[in-house]
């Protein structure tokens, strides 16, 4: 089972600049997306019910902002959101594909302004972490996968000591990302690629960061033990990101 995690940065203009084709290319099982940024009926043709998928949109109440879907090729549950009782900026989607639990995660940014850095920590990371401390300890696998708007470590981030004082590198959010995985969570992408710098999975249009991949690895797939045994290989698609959204899809197989 190939399962990758895409911040598309708004789908519909993503679809007109070759998301279709990437994810052919991909080839994933189950595709987690977050930004869609559009409610179902908003997006042009089929789009709405791609076919050959299984679909579930978790839109945020206000258009054009925030959103995240789940497509699959195979049947799912539907398992809820979590977390929150409502969750009005559609941020966390949960199913159950064949045996495995996985949840779709966008947490916010907080770069936009201190009021939104608070929500970021007060609302999300302060919730998340109790939230899935127990189903690190589950016998059912379970994958957590997205966009946690943090970069963990000095090899996370092509500039570290210039971010320390930007949020989503702040000390305490690497320190809650941290106390994250210590509670028993695998970070696969890092456990496949070993030390080394990277690979970076969103990049700033500013200045030539996309072009000399100075860019940040914010995007995740983490499992549990009961998953981790079952885990064979990671890749970060660096050129669908580069063409098609500010992030590249990131993929775990199983």
């Amino acid at each position: 089972m190939r399962i990758t995690t895409w911040n598309v940065n708004g789908l519909r203009a993503a679809l007109r600049k070759g998301f279709a084709r990437y994810v052919e290319r991909i080839a994933p099982d189950v595709l987690l997306l977050q930004e869609v940024r559009a409610l179902p009926e908003q997006l042009p043709g089929e789009w709405a019910n791609p076919r050959g998928w299984y679909v579930h949109w978790h839109p945020a109440q206000r258009k054009g902002y925030s959103g995240v879907a789940i497509w699959s090729r195979h049947r799912f549950e539907v398992l809820g959101t979590g977390i929150h009782e409502s969750d009005p900026e559609g941020r966390i989607l949960q199913v159950r594909v064949k045996d495995v639990r996985v949840v779709n995660v966008y947490l916010p940014s907080g770069s936009s302004s201190e009021d939104r850095q608070k929500i970021k920590e007060d609302l999300w990371m302060a919730r998340f972490l109790p939230w899935a401390e127990p189903y690190a300890h589950r016998d059912e696998p379970v994958v957590l996968g997205g966009d946690f708007n943090i970069a963990h470590t000095d090899k996370d981030i092509f500039y570290a000591r210039g971010n320390e004082k930007n949020s989503g590198f702040l000390p305490h959010e690497r320190q809650w990302m941290t106390d994250l995985l210590a509670t028993g969570w695998y970070d696969f992408v890092r456990q496949h690629f070993g030390d080394v710098q990277g690979p970076y999975s969103w990049w700033s249009n500013r200045g030539r960061a996309r072009e000399l991949d100075r860019g940040w690895r914010i995007d995740y797939l983490l499992g549990n033990a009961a998953v981790a045994t079952r885990f064979r290989n990671a890749a970060v698609h660096r050129e669908a990101g580069l063409t098609v959204s500010d992030h590249a899809p990131v993929s775990i197989d199983l």
